[in-house]
């Protein structure tokens, strides 16, 4: 086994998952604000550093992504944060691109940028502790879209980018996410969700990634969020394996999914049930960010001094999810 793949399994073995905490600076102002705190790099870096020293960290969360702000921010405890998330027995992952921009040539759609000064930056997250990163390239959904322009310049910017990082030694994740936005039924978001990760592998196979040493971070197979029939938590694991088996070769280990828009129960419930019905040698686990943080910065936003109570709930939703991640989970274990 190769060191990337020994990583990428270490990240998603026995029902651990992925803490997305990379919101940038302007997501996380979003975040607080609507709790009603205020967004200083004093108050994002005390909510997070709650998160990471939460027991619920050692037993279920394999690997935490960072946004550039916090992977260089020293605790309260003026360690490191990749040293406080090393002790929790956790790894360092790095969000490396640098955002969605208006893709040239179709106005509607988006192409993620970053590429400039990768393989710098790679060098220096890497010095600092990280060993995966993330890059996501982000498509919507309508009569028209993707466009064969976005599926294919956001196939081949995630390409780049983990040639890049797995000549730095980390595992990138390839992040494809295929919004919920719109009134497309669950069928239209399997035959472009399939495309867009099909065309992915395509380019990941032609730049000579090593397939064993990545991670897929896709959106699970959903309807819009305003088509007029909601498809059932059963549907939706059927669809997303359905597509998964015809879209990933067999060499990944394992896919991370994002929640993308569900409620933190519905990502959950919908994981539990993918694992259920999983017959794949894929690993299906989570990378989730508001899912498993929105409880918690609820309750902490009503006493930021409250760590005890606001660990107590990120570890419930950690437990939860690392249960789905093995078909464990059930509804009567939310109480």
């Amino acid at each position: 086994m190769s060191e990337l793949n020994n990583i990428a399994l270490k990240i998603l073995n026995n029902g651990k998952g992925i803490l997305a905490a990379d919101e940038s600076t302007a997501t996380m102002t979003k975040r607080l604000e609507s709790v009603k705190v205020q967004s200083t790099a004093e108050n994002r870096l005390l909510f997070r550093e709650i998160l990471f020293s939460a027991s619920g960290m050692t037993e279920y969360i394999g690997g935490v992504i960072l946004y550039d702000e916090t992977i260089k921010q020293t605790t309260s405890k003026k360690n490191k944060i990749p040293e406080l998330i090393s002790t929790m027995g956790s790894i360092t992952g790095i969000k490396v691109d640098t955002g969605a921009k208006v893709l040239a040539g179709s106005q509607n759609e988006k192409i993620t940028e970053g590429l400039d000064g990768l393989r710098e930056r790679l060098k220096d997250y890497y010095k600092l502790g990280a060993k995966f990163t993330k890059w996501r390239g982000v498509y919507n959904i309508s009569k028209e879209h993707p466009s064969k322009l976005s599926i294919q310049s956001n196939a081949h910017a995630l390409a780049r980018y983990s040639a890049l990082v797995q000549e730095c030694n980390m595992v990138p994740i390839v992040e494809p996410e295929v919004l919920m936005d719109g009134e497309h039924s669950a069928d239209e978001c399997l035959e472009k969700t399939s495309e867009v990760i099909k065309r992915c592998f395509e380019e990941l196979i032609l730049h000579k990634v090593d397939l064993k040493g990545v991670i897929l971070k896709p959106n699970m197979i959903l309807a819009g969020n305003k088509y007029k029939n909601k498809i059932s938590n059963e549907d939706v694991a059927k669809l997303t394996l359905k597509c998964l088996k015809d879209s990933v070769p067999s060499e990944v280990p394992g896919v991370a999914f994002l929640s993308g828009g569900q409620s933190e129960i519905e990502a959950t419930e919908n994981l539990n049930l993918i694992n259920k019905y999983n017959d794949t040698n894929f690993i299906m686990s989570y990378s989730y960010g508001r899912a498993l943080q929105q409880s918690a910065l609820k309750f902490w936003s009503k006493d930021i001094k409250n760590i005890e109570g606001t660990q107590k709930i990120f570890n419930h939703r950690a437990k939860m999810n690392s249960l789905a991640a093995l078909g464990k989970w059930s509804k009567e274990l939310e109480n």
